[in-house]
């Protein structure tokens, strides 16, 4: 059997290196049009900060090596230009000449491309670059001036990635991003602590906008409410569609916004042509859906099952959920399955909590704050998905959630999972346990929480705020007309509450309000709980705080 892929990196090398280890006997041909054939792409802003100090470490193999370890014929530099399904070949070029190669199967592995909008005055800019592979990483290192500001175009992970980058390396950064908050794939609660992180290492934050023109050959940048921003530099991250022309030259069945339609076994239209990567449709584990999910572990793990599928071996695409995690300075965001927006968007009956706790035990040095957020359904219990974000152990507590989606697990399982503890890694009662108590409440009708962006309305409505923090925390602000009682002067001073009012009742995260709102739903009180409290509040809506 002879098998060319088309395409190298995490797809089409796994799929490589995995077949080779199935069938000794099998001729494995793979053509990559760039000069690299295996790369970490994800490290290319880390050696753009200079955390990755020798660029060789961006190079995870070469043809040389993968030749003599695997017996691969790897070529780099070629590139494929058309597929010809009928006679089971393909078109390659390199160094300028043109050539066929034969295949038995046929695995494509090409890829996102980034998204390039048609921006006027883009075709004569002499400073925009994108970052997928390592010559885009050479030509944005090359153009890059410290003494002049950069502009990143695009919030997401990858934008906000370049921008810490960009300004560990001294440049001063501008990001722009069209949503209403950057790192869209988070609510917007939840991406205010790294817009806030952002603004805090001096980087300047502008959202709602998008780019409308470039001028001066890219050095003034003209947004949609015609701001103009100077910049060195330009960096283009708005995002990355499918890299199928190919495939649709060649006639093969295309699904959402041009990515590859394959069965559950990576096979496209053609029987002798299969796809993984970036480059094809998948199905969202949580409703089966059609979703584009472009990213590199489900990549790695397709390859490896494409391989297993061509060698007999029946590995079934189970679909994907979406997790991923980014750095922002000293803060980690963190997201698996549905936000709560797509839960909406969807129809589910979507509720949320969130729970703050600690890295690590509070009573052992070095603990810093986290705050997860939990997307789930409160009849079912089934969970829609997670968010996180702090500046440790955010990682570790979104993979268990994310375990615990694709098992199938529901909140009145989380509780129940046995977490590894000891006082430097963690807490007896782990913040994935306080989701799951918390949630159980919700279920339970123990408690009847509100959502930040809720409460303007109930105040509106004539909801007045108890707030039961201690006196020292009320100097980082209060709500406007609130109550001010300590939780543990509540029971005491009960009579200093109106029967007939109701309150929605606030700390600092949520745990102490918890505990007044049943204290006061037991003596008859009207109460709500304001979920996530002042901490989450004050991260989105600080000016609506009334400060001393």
């Amino acid at each position: 059997m002879k098998v060319v892929i088309v395409g190298g990196v995490a797809g089409g090398m796994s799929a490589a290196t995995r077949l080779r280890r199935l069938d000794e006997d099998a001729e494995i041909v793979v053509l990559e049009k760039g000069p690299y054939v295996s790369f970490a792409n994800c490290g290319l802003p880390y050696y753009l900060s200079g955390e990755i100090a020798d660029r060789s470490d961006l190079i995870v193999q070469t043809a040389d090596k993968l030749q003599q370890r695997f017996n691969l014929d790897v070529r780099p530099n070629h590139e494929v230009t058309q597929i010809l399904p009928e006679r089971h070949e393909v078109v390659v070029r390199h160094d300028g000449q043109e050539s066929r190669e034969s295949y038995d199967r046929l695995i494509l592995s090409p890829g996102a491309a980034p998204v390039v909008p048609p921006i006027v005055g883009l075709d004569t800019a002499e400073n925009v670059h994108v970052l997928r592979n390592i010559p885009d990483l050479d030509g944005l290192m090359a153009g890059l001036k410290a003494d002049q500001p950069s502009l990143v175009v695009g919030g997401g992970f990858i934008g906000l990635e370049v921008a810490e980058a960009l300004t560990k390396r001294g440049v001063a950064v501008t990001v722009v991003e069209q949503a209403d908050h950057v790192l869209p794939a988070l609510d917007t609660e939840m991406a205010a602590f790294a817009e806030n992180e952002l603004r805090q290492h001096g980087v300047r934050v502008v959202t709602g906008q998008a780019v409308a023109a470039f001028q001066d050959r890219g050095e003034t940048v003209v947004l949609t409410d015609v701001t103009q921003i100077s910049t060195g530099l330009t960096l283009l991250a708005v995002g990355v569609r499918p890299d199928t022309r190919l495939a649709k030259e060649a006639g093969l069945k295309l699904g959402l916004r041009g990515g590859l339609v394959v069965d559950h076994h990576y096979q496209t239209s053609d029987p002798s042509i299969y796809a993984v990567g970036d480059a094809i449709v998948v199905n969202q584990v949580l409703d089966g859906t059609p979703t584009l999910i472009p990213l590199a572990s489900p990549a790695n793990r397709q390859g490896r099952q494409v391989a297993d599928n061509l060698a007999g071996l029946d590995r079934p695409n189970q679909g994907s959920l979406g997790t991923a995690i980014v750095r922002v300075f000293d803060l980690t965001a963190a997201a698996t399955g549905f936000s709560e927006q797509q839960a909406k968007e969807k129809g589910l009956k979507a509720s949320v909590i969130h729970v703050r706790g600690t890295s690590h035990a509070g009573y052992f040095p070095g603990g810093t704050p986290l705050l997860l957020k939990l997307i789930f359904n409160a009849d079912s219990g089934a969970i829609y998905g997670a968010q996180g974000v702090g500046k440790a152990g955010v990682d570790k507590r979104l993979d268990v959630l994310a375990t615990a989606i694709k098992g199938g697990l529901t909140v009145a399982d989380l509780p129940e999972l046995e977490l590894t503890y000891a006082p430097p890694f963690g807490s007896a009662k782990d913040p994935v346990n306080m989701l799951g108590y918390a949630a159980q409440n919700v279920m339970d009708g123990l408690s009847h929480s509100i959502q930040w962006s809720e409460l303007p309305a109930a105040l509106q409505a004539g909801k007045r705020v108890l707030d039961v923090r201690d006196p020292s925390e009320l100097k980082e602000g209060v709500f406007p007309n609130s109550v001010t009682i300590p939780l543990n002067e509540l029971r005491e001073r009960l009579d200093e509450l109106d029967p007939k009012q109701a309150y929605v009742v606030s700390c600092f995260s949520g745990q102490r309000s918890y505990m007044a709102e049943r204290i006061l739903r037991q003596h008859g009180f009207d109460v709500v709980n304001l979920d996530g409290a002042f901490n989450l509040y004050r991260a989105v809506r600080s000016q609506d705080l009334v400060k001393f």
